[in-house]
């Protein structure tokens, strides 16, 4: 039986754990699909740089009630496709073989799957070691719609690498991927209809985010609101049957309905690894699991699923795994989320119906995009910066954006939820540019005066 001193399930941000300070280990990694994990291959980094070739496409058209009259001659997918995919396969093929050519890490490009205590089945092939990281990250979930498993539907996994751009695209789902794929896809020419179960967009967002992003987007697209999916058939196109507004038709279909971890072929409870009713792996502080000398860290055990969230992970599973007399804990308090729509939308600390359920004492400062003098000029109609504050501390509970740049924005008020900055000191112990963006968060922070 192979026997190694760690074993790391997984490529994504449990490849970033291996440094030069593990050398003297000997490593393996179980890796069956692309180095790099979802977040270069399949997530993050290849849906924002769509991302941004649809803002420019968005942009010509947007430009006109400022005086700009350009046009959009073509949109050439296979070329936008290959800019992305032809610097990030690369990537993802020397990471592997760079791992292969170090003499202390063994490569097993095999799915693994728990055994018994520290070890593992890898294609017929039991490995055991003495330390386990998991980091096997997670999937798309498939809804059971009556017809689907007979489709050739696509999820986030498949949608960026399609042949030629839908003429009619239909998303099932209401979160993250769906507003940034409706974005993407709408902005290059397809016809994009979306198909929600709720009510609004971003079911766990702050109720004005909700609110603002499910106006503009059933603006900008066809939106079916708290409907049910009865049946999906597929001939030439997809048909979907809806309960209440009849018959849908699309030349692609996206199934954008969550992520699960990847728990189910791993079999953590034969390791002595529990997890969660969802099947997380349970970690404490220090991201050890139930079983010693198992680490857990990404995907696989957080239901944010954020890729800055694994890599500040990563680092501290490095250390602790080789300094376990001085273990260090993950903080994660303050943790900031994105979303690249169009507008993009950013958030960091408790919405309002969390404070609301809490039965906290908060205020609350709204300030809109329009009000300072950057957001007068671009004439933007829909971005705020929505400020949650406790009156007792004039510390900052929560934050709420959208608009341009809002992921950018929103840093400087996660660092005053991180270090403790009170308001009233973020707001006056500066200066803000003028006439830069930044002053809808100076005055955000400002309307706490009021």
């Amino acid at each position: 039986m192979p026997h190694h001193d760690l074993l790391i399930i997984g490529a994504g941000s449990g490849n970033t754990i291996i440094g030069p300070e593990h050398d003297h280990l000997d490593i393996a990694i179980a890796e069956p699909a692309e180095f790099g994990g979802t977040c270069m291959n399949r997530g993050c980094i290849p849906s924002k740089m769509l991302v941004y070739a649809a803002d420019l496409s968005l942009n010509t058209e947007s430009a006109k009630r400022l005086g700009v009259h350009s046009s959009l001659s073509n949109i050439d997918w296979l070329g936008i496709q290959k800019r992305i995919f032809g610097r990030i396969d690369p990537i993802a093929e020397a990471g592997l073989a760079y791992r292969e050519t170090l003499e202390n890490v063994s490569v097993y490009r095999d799915r693994a799957s728990f055994t018994s205590e520290k070890t593992l089945d890898l294609a017929g092939t039991e490995v055991s070691a003495d330390q386990i990281v998991i980091a096997a990250g997670a999937h798309p979930v498939i809804p059971e719609f009556k017809g689907l498993n007979e489709t050739p539907f696509h999820t986030s996994d498949s949608i960026m690498r399609i042949d030629a751009l839908p003429e009619r695209l239909v998303i099932i789902g209401g979160g993250f991927i769906a507003i940034e794929m409706a974005h993407i896809f709408g902005s290059f020419g397809s016809e994009v209809k979306l198909i929600l179960r709720g009510e609004e967009f971003l079911s766990e967002a702050d109720p004005s985010i909700r609110e603002r992003i499910t106006d503009i987007y059933s603006d900008r697209f066809t939106v079916y609101l708290s409907e049910t999916v009865e049946q999906v058939s597929h001939n030439e196109n997809f048909i979907l049957d809806l309960k209440e507004a009849g018959t849908v038709e699309a030349d692609q279909l996206l199934i954008a309905t969550g992520r699960a971890p990847n728990t189910g072929f791993l079999k953590p409870q034969r390791g002595g690894i529990e997890c969660d009713e969802d099947g997380y792996v349970l970690t404490d502080e220090y991201l050890r699991t139930t079983a010693q000398g198992v680490w857990a860290l990404g995907d696989v055990t957080n239901p944010l699923q954020l890729k800055h969230t694994a890599n500040a992970e990563a680092r501290i599973i490095a250390h602790n795994l080789l300094d376990q007399n001085n273990l260090k804990k993950i903080d994660r308090s303050v943790i900031p989320k994105a979303v690249f729509g169009n507008p993009q939308i950013a958030s960091v600390g408790f919405t309002e119906d969390e404070l609301l359920q809490r039965g906290a004492t908060y205020k609350k400062s709204i300030r809109n995009y329009s009000d300072t003098a950057f957001g007068w000029a671009m004439e933007d109609e829909h971005g705020f910066v929505k400020l949650l504050m406790d009156p007792a501390s004039r510390l900052l509970l929560g934050a709420h954006l959208i608009g341009y740049q809002a992921s950018t924005l929103i840093q400087q008020l996660i660092t005053a939820m991180s270090e403790s900055i009170t308001v009233d000191e973020l707001a006056k112990n500066q200066l803000y540019v003028h006439p830069a963006l930044t002053e809808v968060v100076e005055q955000a922070l400002l309307g706490f005066e009021e």
